[in-house]
């Protein structure tokens, strides 16, 4: 049978065919039209297969392919369903996904909008689980160099865990049953969505408490959660928690699941706790152990004391068996003191003779008659002196009708008529008393200057 839409030949411009009754379709009426029958066909679907290509652009939205041996699919996961995943989707991971089958006309290709994105079983589970191990122990999280000495006895212990459960109360009896302590709890979620972030949180927190605040810093921080599955456990797998434990500069103890459970938060720890109840074992000493240790040093210290003091004096009474005796050792020295003493007396003796012989010498110069002849010369010589300072007292030419002129109120001797001219007032200085008097230049008449026979009086 033929089809006469094949069987015309072909023209330059195209006409209607006898028979056709269906008109060209654009197309973007055909990329629609297999866009509706491919959503009503499907609608939700779930497919499992390994991820590749994954990309997450600036706007939120992810992009990626589905692929196993023989096809690949397109998927897109927009912003929302992308924040909700609960774990970083990487390259290579199995997974399964439930979405919407749909058809993107802007390039004519079917794709998946995913709406929620699983890992396909445990073993994709333990896939991303060592995938994550050796990326984070490639950048040095996880190496010993880094791990930090435990305090011995922490005076604050920080736990980021859930505020119910067993496993808190575990932590806090034991510790109040070894050594009682100051405990601040980090409410956190363990499990599920946003788990991982409060529990990065939370350890940043304690981090960047300061010294000396209202809220003390911790000594030590425990990081614990029950035991589970390793679905259950997997929020302490996450890399933020595990880069918060690596940064954190306070010691951390990591007590997550039960002893064979393990997460990267035990490999990133200063140390790794088997139980919640171990950690805080391990936390703080025993006091009643503290206190037989304090006790028995004590002892032992009082022991050594007294066995010192004991072994000094046997050494001491071992020294004084071997010391020679004591005449033996100053009867040199005595002997030297006696024949010292003898000899200090002959020399003050003979001392003595020779200060006797200058005295009797001396004591012929020093007769009256001498003595008197330098008296009178000394009593000559003072009133000389006496009569010098007389001539020379500054009162004697007052007593010769002379004054001395002082500028009023200023204790300054003035000696000439242009200093009285200048000083106005003035005060004159007789034998008998002083007068205040004024300078007054008359009109017309000017000042000589006095002859230095008369005194400098106006």
């Amino acid at each position: 049978m033929s089809d006469p839409f094949f069987d015309t030949p072909a023209r330059l411009v195209a006409e209607p065919v006898a028979g056709d009754n269906a008109p060209a379709l654009s197309v973007s009426e055909l990329s629609l039209a297999l866009k509706r029958m491919v959503e009503g066909e499907f609608g939700h679907v779930r497919l499992r297969g390994e991820i590749s290509g994954w990309k997450r652009a600036a706007s939120g939205h992810a992009y990626l392919a589905l692929k196993d041996a023989d096809a690949v699919i397109d998927g897109v996961i927009w912003r929302g369903a992308a924040s909700a995943i609960p774990f970083a989707p990487q390259d290579g991971l199995e997974v399964i996904v439930t979405g919407k089958l749909t058809i993107y006309p802007g390039r004519s290709k079917y794709q998946i909008v995913i709406e929620r994105m699983e890992l396909a079983g445990e073993g994709a589970l333990m896939a991303l689980f060592e995938k994550l191990k050796a990326k984070l122990a490639g950048e040095g999280l996880f190496d010993r160099e880094r791990k930090q000495p435990l305090p011995y006895m922490p005076k604050v212990i920080g736990v980021v865990t859930s505020p119910t459960g067993a496993v808190i109360r575990d932590i806090l009896h034991r510790l109040a049953d070894r050594f009682p302590s100051h405990v601040l709890v980090w409410p956190v979620k363990v499990q599920g969505d946003g788990a991982a972030q409060e529990v990065a949180n939370a350890i940043r927190g304690f981090d960047a408490l300061g010294e000396g605040g209202a809220v003390p810093r911790p000594d030590l921080l425990i990081v614990a959660r029950g035991g589970g599955s390793i679905e259950d456990l997997w929020a302490f797998n996450e890399e933020a928690v595990v880069r918060a434990v690596a940064a954190c500069r306070i010691p951390v103890i990591s007590a997550v699941g039960h002893e064979t459970d393990t997460s990267l938060c035990d490999y990133a720890a200063d140390l790794r706790a088997p139980t919640p109840t171990a950690a805080a074992e391990i936390a703080v000493p025993v006091l009643a152990d503290v206190r037989h240790t304090v006790a028995t040093l004590a002892h032992r210290t009082e022991r050594c004391a007294r066995r010192y003091h004991e072994r000094a004096g046997e050494r001491l009474a071992a020294l004084v068996r071997v010391l020679p005796r004591r005449d033996a050792l100053l009867g040199p020295q005595r002997q030297k003191m006696d024949d010292l003493g003898g000899r200090l007396d002959r020399a003050l003796e003979r001392r003595v003779t020779v200060t006797r012989g200058v005295l009797d010498r001396s004591a012929g110069a020093l007769r009256p008659a001498m003595l008197d002849h330098r008296l009178a010369a000394a009593r000559q010589r003072l009133e000389g002196i006496g009569r010098h300072l007389e001539l020379v007292h500054p009162n004697r030419p007052l007593e010769k009708g002379y004054a001395w002129v002082e500028a009023r109120g200023t204790k300054k001797v003035i000696g000439t008529a242009e200093g009285a001219r200048s000083a106005g007032a003035v005060t004159l200085h007789f034998i008998d008393g002083s007068v205040d008097a004024r300078v007054e230049r008359p009109a017309g008449k000017s000042y000589d200057a006095p002859k230095p026979e008369q005194p400098s009086l106006l």
